[in-house]
């Protein structure tokens, strides 16, 4: 359980004053030249210590990845790229830091680009996100007008910039890749990999894309010591962690608790629990909609962590925790998320482009009950077919769901399937 004084994000709920005043009142922007004199090398595995994982989903380790970029500049500038694309259905979590919060990632990308010899960052905010992008804007802009970015920013003697860029909704543009093709103006299309941003991003200069609340845990980390961040959770799996929980609970919030909290601790004390008690519980999909979900009776001693909800079959991914009960229609709830990645597949490769319109009329017969009991497992082969086969992770995102579901819930779908067949028998 996270003790309050080990909370990075004090303004969460917008109770407090969100402006440059109130964040120094609540201990940012405290000390930070100081930070940037201790030098890259010192911040760097500072950061590594920490034992801090990339907050977007995939989990890897933030120091070690800010270490790729060249340590000696070739001629090119390097920059640090911010993904504020929160497009995942069930992820809420980087908007409460931009619209009531925002100066802990104004002052994370300062210390976080002086790391990695960037003087200039860009932050791609998501096309929906209207009034997140003017409270991060206003808070820039107090940035700015205090000396604490810009020429000598913080008087740290480091140069720096910061930019906002608005996206055009598209979920697509969530992907790093994808992302630096729309900041440069072009279609938002993944690229192949290699090269890697860290080798050549944006414009073709060394990049690091990093998610909002990873660059925003850093000023704390770093104020408090590594070994403090270190210390929260398990090992490999350190630190504190923003959790959207969503759904069938009694009260459903955005939270920052300790990693590796026990899923049932975590809903009890910040969800009032599941609505019409734990026997109600169906099923969850702990990580944002691009995970496969857990049955609810699998899920109730799990640990809310990377490695232990990867034993359970599913992932962390951006602890988006979507609570199913048993009103659901699950066969329903997962022909909608097939339906969105369809939608918001780019088209760029053959797997996912067929793969994912075919996905989503199958499983539009499966709701109905359309469809033959061996179609289920023709499905499921698609589904492997389009996993890993893509430059991207869409085709996994779109696949992960329906895997899901098949392994935890077949019954449900050949119980629709049998009735439907016998309904049409009384009906002849």
């Amino acid at each position: 359980m996270l003790k309050d004084q080990d909370r990075i994000f004090t303004n969460l709920y917008g109770m407090h004053d969100r402006t440059l005043r109130g964040a120094q009142e609540r201990g940012h922007w405290d000390g930070t030249a100081d930070i940037i004199k201790k030098g890259r090398d010192w911040i760097v595995n500072e950061m590594k210590a920490s034992g801090l994982r990339g907050r977007g989903g995939a989990g890897f380790p933030t120091g070690l990845k800010w270490s790729f970029m060249p340590k000696e500049s070739d001629g090119r500038p390097a920059y640090l790229v911010v993904n504020a694309d929160e497009s995942e259905p069930g992820t809420c979590k980087d908007r409460e830091i931009m619209r009531h919060d925002p100066h802990t990632l104004v002052e994370g990308c300062l210390i976080a680009s002086f790391a990695m010899n960037a003087h200039a960052c860009y932050i791609y905010i998501r096309g929906e996100y209207i009034r997140e992008k003017e409270a991060l804007q206003a808070a820039i802009d107090e940035a700015y007008e205090a000396g604490l970015v810009g020429k000598n920013a913080a008087k740290s003697g480091w140069d720096f910039d910061i930019y906002l860029t608005h996206g055009a909704g598209a979920y697509i543009c969530g992907e790093e890749t994808a992302l630096l093709e729309s900041l440069e103006g072009k279609k938002g299309m993944p690229r192949m990999k290699p090269p890697f941003p860290a080798g050549a991003g944006l414009y073709g200069c060394p990049t690091t894309v990093n998610n909002v609340e990873s660059i925003a845990v850093v000023p704390t980390i770093l104020r408090r010591g590594g070994d403090w961040f270190a210390g929260m959770g398990r090992p490999n799996n350190a630190g504190t962690k923003l959790f959207a929980i969503s759904g069938h609970v009694n009260n459903p919030c955005v939270v920052e608790e300790e990693m590796s909290i026990p899923f049932e601790e975590l809903i009890e004390k910040h969800c009032g629990g599941i609505r019409g008690g734990w026997d109600n519980l169906k099923a969850v999909i702990p990580g944002g909609s691009s995970v496969p979900c857990v049955r609810g009776e699998n899920m109730r001693d799990a640990i809310m962590d990377f490695d232990a909800l990867k034993e359970k079959g599913s992932s962390l991914g951006t602890a988006a925790v979507i609570v199913m009960d048993n009103s659901t229609d699950m066969v329903k709830a997962i022909w909608r998320l097939s339906k969105f990645y369809k939608h918001e597949s780019c088209g760029q490769c053959t797997p996912c482009r067929e793969g994912t319109g075919w996905m989503m009329r199958v499983m539009a017969r499966l709701v109905k009950g359309d469809a033959s009991v061996e179609e289920i497992d023709m499905l499921l082969d698609v589904t492997k077919q389009v996993e890993g086969h893509t430059i991207c992770a869409l085709g996994d995102a779109a696949a992960w769901p329906i895997q899901g579901l098949i392994k935890n819930f077949r019954d449900e779908i050949e119980d629709r399937i049998k009735d439907k067949r016998l309904a049409g028998m009384a009906a002849e």
